[in-house]
């Protein structure tokens, strides 16, 4: 007998618990189950459609409009670096003109005053050479006079040693005649 109170004391506890195994498979829990379920996913469903997505698509439509901002402040930027290197290039160009005619200017200011130095030194070496040349006829004319001098006293002293007279007007005249030609 004690073996049948054991039995009967495992079966009020299987009767306790149902059947035995797991109570997801029991097919008397099915309906319950799917009621569940279908009120879970409806539940869910209100959720997400309701908060989640629409804060999702605020989210996507405002990275968007700020990706479309951002793209628009690009190409303005862009738009003004295209200008302002084409301001920075007729800047430059209208430097560099500027630059070639102050250097044109600049050259022809100094070949004038080279021109102007150039024909000042010219009329100094002008006047100079004027002066040489006077100063060497000057120099030639009293060297011939001293070479008639001497060529006189030379003369006369040689006629004297030779045993000669000396006639001085003679002597002035020969020499005269040898020193033109």
């Amino acid at each position: 007998m004690a073996s049948n109170t054991a039995d009967t004391g495992h079966g009020a506890a299987d009767a306790v618990h149902g059947s035995s195994g797991m109570p997801q498979l029991d097919f008397s829990t099915y309906g319950n189950q799917i009621f569940w379920l279908l009120v879970t996913l409806v539940v869910i469903y209100l959720i997400l459609s309701r908060v989640a997505l629409p804060r999702i698509a605020a989210i996507l439509n405002e990275r968007q409009g700020t990706i479309t901002n951002d793209l628009a402040a690009a190409e303005d930027l862009k738009a003004k670096a295209v200008e302002a290197e084409n301001a920075y290039n007729k800047a430059l160009a209208d430097a560099r003109a500027e630059a070639q005619r102050i250097a044109a200017e600049t050259r022809a200011e100094i070949q004038a005053g080279v021109d102007e130095a150039i024909a000042k030194a010219d009329e100094e070496i002008s006047a100079k050479a004027a002066e040489s040349e006077k100063a060497i006829a000057e120099i030639r004319a009293g060297a011939l006079e001293s070479v008639k001098v001497v060529a006189t006293d030379t003369a006369s002293a040689l006629v004297a040693a030779l045993g000669g007279k000396d006639d001085a007007d003679a002597v002035a005249a020969a020499v005269a005649k040898r020193t033109e030609g």
